[in-house]
């Protein structure tokens, strides 16, 4: 798709209008509650189907110690820094669990030269952030050991205090509750058609979705599929550059162990470790092209998954293996794997939100707010480079 700065030519609406969202995940529930909490009249359609990349995921909320740069690094250190505010609008509907926890993020490596390389861009960002990211020291191998046991004893690494991690599904179901609060309704089914048709309440056409079993008309609609948001695009005769990759995640428990206050584990690689309450630790993950939606844990991944955290960390060895998650999460194929966030061009009405790829948790309230406020005829500067 070409893009325009926000697309001035973009119909907007105001808060008496209707909006339909397609997806529940990060995007689409983010997206939901930034437009119920502005007061506007939502409606979220999902049938829940397998390999949701959100219900997967086992997020880390620490961007400065990634190791993308350019415009995408930008968007994803923003999205961290808005948490606070986000987190800040959830707890005060007195909803009791987020699934987060600021546990700190710990770099480990046991090359002193390619952790000191990477120690000079995690100072500035971590600086840059602030308050946000907390503080960063220096750790050693026995300060390692004392900070997450099962580690190996040639690591050395640094500790940045704000890291947080998060629980997808936890913090999905937060959200919508939460967009429910202010009154977004919820329908637990498939699209099966999508159609611009009649005239609203904006005076200028409406978006049908036909459900198997109604047909509702809203004044704008977002799509939020995730990866299969370019199906639902193209069916539209949209094209968007949007590829499915498969993450398969293996669940750890150590019985017996506290673990809640470990921070995750970051080996200047794509894997990850993140340690959650009562002893259980999530491993991942594999970033799988070419395989669709085959949503199966296979017995490759599998050993990619373990050989990759026994590596870093041996003494999970021993862990019981309690379940494994597949996502499949909606990969940007444009420049910079930029997500995609605004107006579909030539569809008056229609708003995208996807290819959040493997940040999606970190970025998608961030990103959810800023199209709210862009449905809304709002600025949103911190977005507008991702627009289609």
């Amino acid at each position: 798709m070409t893009s325009t700065a926000t697309d001035a030519r973009a119909r907007t609406v105001d808060s008496c209008a209707r909006v339909g969202v397609i997806g529940s995940g990060i995007a689409g529930a983010s997206t939901a509650f930034a437009l119920a909490y502005r007061g506007v009249d939502v409606t979220i359609v999902d049938d829940a189907m397998a390999g949701q990349a959100t219900a997967a995921s086992a997020g880390i909320i620490a961007p400065w110690v990634s190791t993308s740069t350019g415009a995408y690094y930008e968007t994803y250190a923003a999205g961290g820094n808005f948490y606070p505010e986000f987190l800040k609008r959830l707890t005060a509907l007195g909803i009791p669990d987020l699934g987060y926890r600021r546990s700190g993020a710990l770099v480990v490596n046991n090359d002193p030269g390619t952790l000191a390389e990477a120690a000079a861009t995690i100072r500035e960002r971590v600086a840059a952030a602030r308050s946000v990211a907390g503080e960063i020291h220096d750790v050693d191998a026995a300060e390692l050991a004392e900070l997450f046991p099962p580690i190996a004893p040639d690591m050395t690494g640094l500790l940045i205090t704000g890291g947080g991690r998060v629980d997808g599904r936890v913090l999905r179901d937060a959200i919508l509750t939460g967009a429910r609060q202010y009154g977004a309704k919820f329908v637990a089914d498939s699209a099966q058609a999508i159609t611009a048709s009649g005239r609203g309440t904006s005076s200028r056409g409406t978006w049908s979705v036909r459900t198997t079993s109604a047909m509702d008309d809203f004044d704008a609609l977002v799509i939020a599929g995730g990866a299969r948001s370019a199906d639902l695009l193209d069916r539209l005769g949209h094209q968007v550059g949007i590829a499915p990759q498969r993450g398969q995640l293996l669940h750890l428990g150590l019985r017996g162990v506290n673990t809640s206050p470990w921070p995750t584990i970051h080996p200047l690689d794509h894997h990850y470790i993140t340690p959650f309450d009562g002893g259980r630790i999530v491993a991942g993950a594999t970033r799988e092209d070419g395989v669709g939606f085959d949503v199966r844990a296979t017995a490759a991944g599998t050993k990619q998954v373990l050989d990759d955290a026994l590596r870093i960390a041996p003494g999970l060895a021993e862990a019981t293996v309690l379940e494994a998650r597949i996502g499949v999460r909606p990969m940007s194929t444009r420049e910079g794997a930029l997500p995609h966030a605004g107006a579909v061009p030539g569809a008056d009405g229609l708003w995208l939100a996807s290819g959040f790829g493997a940040g999606g948790l970190t970025m998608g309230p961030l990103i959810g707010d800023g199209l709210a406020r862009l449905i809304l005829g709002e600025e949103a500067t911190e977005i507008a480079h991702l627009a289609l």
